[in-house]
């Protein structure tokens, strides 16, 4: 059992001007997750597509962003972080900009999976710049990173809802010009970054996976997203709402992930500690996709469960970031980019899945599906319980300043070198 000694939060909104620059951006960044949620059932409805047909605009993305983490750091190794960061944005800006322009289907899924490209070089990027330019700790600085990703999931979907009842067109060149907001606050109020000493290999964050802590973790996320993007991506068919209504109920999911991210997750783990926190977390959001599949048919009952989703969403996003960046015995930047490759796998693929899977056996079956991926994340997490209680000792010992960065590392280098000598034994 995990006896939790974790000390107060430190304050994570005292950051530099960079910090906030970035941050901002990130904001500006998620809210493209979101942005398209409220026009799913529109663009289904005017493109004469189906529902699997749609959702490959998370898919093409997803997967596309998760690929090209494999590639963030190689690039940023080369060009710097600050070039990667604009490299990223400009991508975004161009392909959400063409997918507005588009006038078919498939074209708005390949302009996306160019914007997933973008996507990748700025979040394993923007993640790596905060946490290495943060004045507020390390764990201020992920909450930090977690209330940009709230804020943007919380505004996108009522933008996405606004713009989409002019327009299926809208979203899409309001996130063009959103980003290219965020790209100049880049340009001008980010310091440039020198490269780093050792330039990255593209096998690199391959590499780090053979690393226990990590890939349980990247596995555990895998695993959530699959129920996380089972219902951000195909409960608006269900839902039956028009596109107002729905960008209202996913900007009142995206207000709890803010709110649980910045305050929720380290109450919780304050007083439960990182595993079972994490336990409870991930059974109680099993639970309430659970919830989704049996009333899929209870309008009333599927918006409140998908409100109430964002809570869980929140905590485990804090929570499992800070763990993960703590675990990973490898650059952050690769630990990073390590991570979002298997979790976002998860993302890409479940909404696609889910289209299909209701398409031959009804809308309650997806959901099963993505409440026992949570319940099953539970499980693979479990195997690495003891990785999970020395992240615990490792985050309250460098928060109380007992610990320099200098001495965790080399902490869990040496573990890395055990695993690594254990696994060739």
């Amino acid at each position: 059992m995990i006896v939790s000694a974790h000390p107060s939060t430190p304050n994570p909104f005292k950051q530099p001007k960079a910090v906030w620059a970035v941050a901002f951006a990130c904001v500006i960044s998620f809210m493209g997750i979101g942005l398209v949620d409220p026009i799913l059932p529109s663009l289904s409805a005017k493109l004469h597509a189906t529902p699997s047909q749609v959702s490959l605009l998370f898919t093409s993305y997803l997967v596309v962003t998760a690929v090209a983490m494999l590639v963030t750091g190689f690039v940023s190794s080369r060009i710097g972080a600050k070039r990667t960061l604009v490299a990223g944005l400009v991508l975004i800006v161009i392909f959400s900009a063409a997918a507005g322009a588009s006038g078919s289907i498939d074209g708005i899924v390949g302009f996306r999976a160019g914007w997933g490209l973008g996507n990748a070089l700025f979040i394993a990027t923007s993640l790596a710049v905060i946490v290495g330019s943060a004045s507020g700790g390390f764990a201020g600085a992920i909450i930090l990173y977690e209330t940009a990703l709230g804020i943007g999931i919380a505004i996108g979907p009522l933008l996405g809802g606004e713009l989409g009842a002019i327009s299926w067109r809208g979203p899409f060149f309001g996130v063009a010009v959103l980003m290219a907001i965020a790209l100049i606050a880049t340009i001008v109020l980010v310091q440039p970054t020198p490269t780093p000493a050792r330039r990255a290999s593209i096998a690199d964050p391959i590499k780090a996976l053979r690393h226990r802590g990590l890939l349980i973790m990247g596995l555990t996320a895998l695993c959530y997203n699959w129920g996380f993007f089972t219902v951000l991506g195909y409960a608006p068919f269900p839902m039956d709402l028009g596109t107002h209504e729905l960008g209202y109920v996913f900007t009142g999911w995206g207000v709890l992930v803010a709110v649980f991210s910045v305050f929720g997750a380290p109450w919780l783990q304050a007083r439960l500690g990182i595993a079972r926190s994490l336990y409870l977390n991930l059974a109680l959001f099993a639970l309430d996709i659970l919830v989704i599949g049996l009333f899929t048919d209870s309008k009333a009952t599927l918006i409140v469960a998908v409100i109430v989703a964002g809570a869980f969403i929140g905590i485990n996003n804090t929570i499992t970031t800070q763990a993960v960046m703590t675990v990973a015995p490898v650059e952050r930047p690769v630990a990073s980019a390590s991570y979002g490759f298997v979790r976002f796998i998860g993302g890409g693929l479940a909404p696609y899945a889910a289209g299909k899977i209701a398409e031959h056996n009804g809308v309650h079956l997806p959901f099963y599906i993505g409440a026992a991926a949570v319940a099953l994340g539970i499980g693979v997490l479990a195997t690495g319980h003891s990785l999970l209680a020395e992240a615990e000792r490792v985050q309250a010992a460098e928060a109380a300043g007992h610990t320099p960065a200098e001495e965790r590392r080399e902490t869990l280098e040496k573990q890395a070198l055990a695993e690594e000598l254990g696994s060739a034994g």
